[in-house]
This record gives C-alpha cells, sequence and structure tokens, in this order.
C-alpha cells in the first residue's frame, strides 16, 4: 500500500475535473429541489445521517434517497432551513466549535461547508465521485473522507482546503469510518470482503484489519480505544471487538437488519438502529445483552446521536423525522415532522 500525495497539480487537477463533472453545490436559498437533477452515481446505496450542533440547538439530517438537507431546530422542534442544493448526501459532521458543517456527496463527488449562521456554502472539497462517510479529528484540523467507488480515504485540511494524502488499500469503504479516542487510529469498514482496515493516522498507512463480519455497517469505539462495537445486518447481530487482538470475542443477537452502532456518551449501552424491524436495540455493554428493544420508529439506520448528558437520544426515520427517545424511560416521547419530500 501506498500513499498518493496530492500536492502534486496533475492530481488537483483531476480532482477537479471529477468535481466540475458532477456539479458543485452553492448556496441552496436561490435554488428549488426542481433545479437539481435527480441523476445519482451509486443511487443504489442507501444511507442516512443525522448531526447535532454542539451547542445541541440544531440537528441537520439527510437521506441519500432525497436531495435535500433538513435543519431542525430542536427548541422549537420545528424545521428551520432546507437546503436542496445536493444530489445523494451521504454524511454529516460538525466542526467542534460548530461555525460549519460538512456535508458528503456521493454523486457529487464533495464535501460541503456550510456555514451554521448563515447556512451558506462557503468551501467545497473535491474528492471525486463516491465521495461517502466522513470523520472529523477532536481538535476539527484534518477530516478523513472515505470515497466507496475509488477504494480510498483522502486525509483533507479543512481549514486550508487541501488535501494532505490519499490512502489506497480499501475495499469499497462507506458510512463506517471512526477515529480511536486518542486519534491515532483511523478504523475504516469495507463493504467489499466485510473487514474492518486499520489505518495509523501519523503515517497514513493501513497497518492491519479485522475480519469476519456479515455485512458490515455501522461502528463505534469505545473511550478507552480497546472495543468496537460493529453492526452486522446480514446475520442480525452486534460484533463486539477486542481491539488489541484484532479479532471478534462475541456477538449480540438483535433485531432484523441492523445498521446502527451508537455507544451512549456513559459508554454503557449500545444503541442499535434495526431498519427492517422499526425497533432500536439497546445493549448493556457489561452484560452484553440486550436489555430493551423501543418501537416507534420508521426504519431506522445509523443515524442516532445522544446529547452530551445521556439523557436523550435522537433516532433519525426513513422519512427524515426525527423521534426523541426519553433514556430513563426508553421510549419515544415525541417525533419532529419532516418537511415534504421534494418532487
Amino acid at each position: 500500500m501506498k500513499i498518493l500525495a496530492l500536492a502534486t497539480s496533475l492530481t488537483l487537477a483531476l480532482l477537479s475535473t471529477a468535481c466540475s463533472t458532477a456539479g458543485t453545490p452553492s448556496d441552496t436559498a436561490n435554488r428549488t429541489p426542481a433545479a437539481t437533477a435527480r441523476w445519482t452515481f451509486d443511487g443504489n446505496i442507501k444511507n442516512n445521517s443525522l448531526a447535532i450542533s454542539p451547542d445541541e440547538r440544531l440537528a441537520v439530517v439527510s437521506y441519500s434517497e432525497r436531495p435535500d438537507v433538513v435543519i431542525y431546530d430542536l427548541t422549537s422542534g420545528k424545521v428551520r432551513v432546507v437546503l436542496n442544493d445536493f444530489v445523494t448526501p451521504r454524511n454529516i459532521v460538525f466542526a467542534p466549535g460548530g461555525q460549519r458543517f460538512y456535508v458528503s456527496d456521493s454523486s457529487l463527488g464533495t464535501v460541503s461547508i456550510i456555514e451554521t449562521a448563515t447556512f451558506k456554502t462557503v468551501g467545497s472539497l473535491p474528492t471525486g465521485a463516491g465521495t461517502f462517510g466522513t470523520t472529523l479529528s477532536q481538535d476539527g484540523g484534518t477530516l478523513y473522507i472515505n470515497n466507496q467507488a475509488a477504494s480510498t480515504v483522502t486525509a483533507y485540511d479543512p481549514a486550508a482546503q487541501q488535501p494532505r494524502a490519499v490512502v489506497t488499500g480499501f475495499a469499497q469503504p462507506r458510512q463506517g469510518v471512526r477515529l480511536s479516542p486518542d486519534g491515532k487510529t483511523l478504523y475504516v469498514t469495507n463493504f467489499l470482503g466485510d473487514k474492518i482496515s486499520i489505518v495509523d493516522t501519523a503515517t497514513h498507512k493501513i497497518t492491519g484489519e479485522i475480519k469476519g463480519f456479515d455485512k458490515l455497517r455501522a461502528i463505534s469505539v469505545t473511550a478507552d480505544g480497546k472495543t468496537i462495537f460493529a453492526a452486522n445486518s446480514g446475520s442480525n447481530s452486534v460484533a463486539i471487538v477486542d481491539v488489541v487482538q484484532r479479532a471478534i470475542t462475541a456477538k449480540v443477537p438483535v433485531g432484523k437488519d441492523p445498521y446502527g452502532a451508537a455507544l451512549t456518551p456513559d459508554g454503557q449501552f449500545v444503541y442499535v438502529g434495526n431498519l427492517a424491524d422499526n425497533t432500536v436495540s439497546v445493549i448493556s455493554v457489561a452484560s452484553r445483552q440486550v436489555v430493551v428493544t423501543i418501537s416507534g420508529f420508521k426504519e431506522p439506520r445509523q443515524a442516532i446521536v445522544f446529547t452530551r448528558d445521556g439523557k436523550w437520544a435522537y433516532v433519525l426515520n426513513e422519512d427524515l423525522s426525527v423521534a426523541k427517545v426519553d433514556r430513563s424511560s426508553q421510549r419515544v416521547v415525541g417525533t419532529i415532522a419532516a418537511p415534504a419530500r421534494p418532487i
């Protein structure tokens, strides 16, 4: 495996060409859903995303089947604004200070940089058609971007809007990409081969892999960096991975077609979105068993986010409505209604 430096003008030109071919998002206040053609690069691959601003006032959501990105006001429980300048939005992540957020789009081949105060696009990171999952370092200095079509991961400096390196050697990395708590290791899921690649973030080299999954979906890493929880939609289970051994040590049965594997802030539970069951399974990390199954969702996937105090969980539904779960009672206590789907 080798690192491809993107400092050369040739590579940057290729990326720019790919971006311009797919189209580049701009401020969507001046555009309508009808203005964006519904051509998709990889429309057969479906996923959703939910990100909450650091001040916990806004929720930004997307579903790859829809070209709109919806921003909710969590205080009022209503739609704040709808951005329509996307085709297949894949993942959303906020900068640490909350002043901007990033939206990847696999058809446009870019990651849009959107200013939170104005909801205007202030930059675009070209990574080519197939741009998928993203994760941001704790200091916000590096954005890692999966490209499932090129089977690469790009390390970007989002402030300078310049790529640092492209790591090769993956097999269709899609939504799943997570950093270890110390930021030294990047874990990347591979759709082909059902494995997790382990990347050294200092050298941008793959140092190993973990195998044995069955239709691997979302992953989460514990705060001590020793354990990974991984959803297996093929076997209706969540795999528990020993990071040191680089091996699956147990599998916990959950609902049908699990996509999510979100750790609570205290690290004591894992919430699993079961697509086919319309439920969320809650796994106790201590007992490694499902302790409760919550109903009242519509095709929940990997988009599950908790408030910092751990009292509430937000779960994104297929129609872009957001279910609010009271974790003390483990039930849905309200749902923020979604805007009408663009035609």
